[in-house]
């Protein structure tokens, strides 16, 4: 006799707006053996909300390791779970990674209910190229792993996202604008779906003149935006003099510092110079 294993299914919940919640998300839940949350008390009151009553299990970071082989023996044992996390869709810089690879390497099956997504969402409200992207999940943590981060994705050819958290996100800009131009262009996209939605499309500067002076925009969950390098084909290169004045600049001053007055003795394009400093700062 064959026997019948359960799968997992990795179910997106709302993010904010609880009517973003899927007919076919809100099924899966009322007919799962078992729902993995991580925050059973947050996850308690969606339930709630939509009448539905099947036992909850704590899977966060700190226990998914141990967790996941437990989870693994129930579906062997022919059981259905639903992996949810607080907001979202799980593993979007959530956990359960641990626990698909394992049902995954198994040979079990893993069936996800699409929904809803910040990345994707504030992606869409965007307006900037988005037939390709990179997403980096959250900025580091200290303001030296930042910039070494930003002087990483400094010359990226397509647009790339990050997430941040309220209590980072003045300093996460004043990094970038340590390594970025002023006027490179980005989107903060804050309280995605939720009552005080915002979405602002500007340059760096300007949107770190916003969060710092409007405590609002240092509120809440945060998606940044940033767009790909273009390359000018008209004016691709600096001359050796500019070149030159540039390096004497960056023996002395930041990248920020030697490029600004780079630009102001030479007059040459502040993105190239840029461009230019970061390539020596390689080498």
């Amino acid at each position: 006799m064959i026997q019948k294993y359960g799968k997992l299914y990795v179910v997106a919940t709302p993010i904010g707006n609880l009517a973003d919640m899927s007919f076919r998300a809100v099924d899966t839940l009322k007919k799962v053996d078992l729902i993995a949350a991580e925050d059973t008390r947050h996850v308690r009151m969606l339930l709630q909300h939509y009448g539905i009553s099947n036992k909850l299990v704590s899977f966060h970071q700190h226990n998914e390791d141990h967790a996941s082989d437990g989870l693994l023996e129930k579906l062997l044992a022919g059981q259905s779970i639903a992996l949810v996390s607080d907001a979202g869709t799980p593993l979007l810089s959530d956990p359960g990674m641990p626990l698909v690879k394992r049902v995954k390497d198994a040979g079990l099956d893993v069936v996800p209910i699409p929904g809803a997504c910040a990345l994707i969402a504030a992606l869409s409200a965007a307006g900037l190229p988005v037939t390709q992207f990179s997403f980096e999940g959250f900025s580091p943590r200290t303001s030296s792993a930042r910039k070494a981060f930003f002087n990483e994705k400094a010359m990226s050819a397509v647009t790339w996202v990050f997430y941040e958290s309220s209590h980072r996100i003045l300093a996460s800009l004043q990094d970038m604008a340590d390594i970025f131009p002023t006027d490179h262009e980005i989107v903060i996209a804050r309280e995605i779906t939720k009552l005080h939605e915002t979405i602002v499309k500007t340059s760096l500067g300007l949107a770190l003149e916003l969060v710092e002076h409007d405590e609002n925009m240092r509120k809440g969950e945060f998606v940044v935006i940033v767009s790909a390098v273009s390359a000018d084909k008209d004016k691709q290169i600096i001359t050796a003099e500019q070149e030159k004045i540039l390096s004497i600049l960056l023996r002395e001053c930041s990248i920020k510092t030697a490029v600004a007055m780079a630009v102001e003795i030479t007059g040459a394009r502040k993105k190239l110079l840029y461009q230019a400093a970061l390539a020596m700062g390689k080498a």
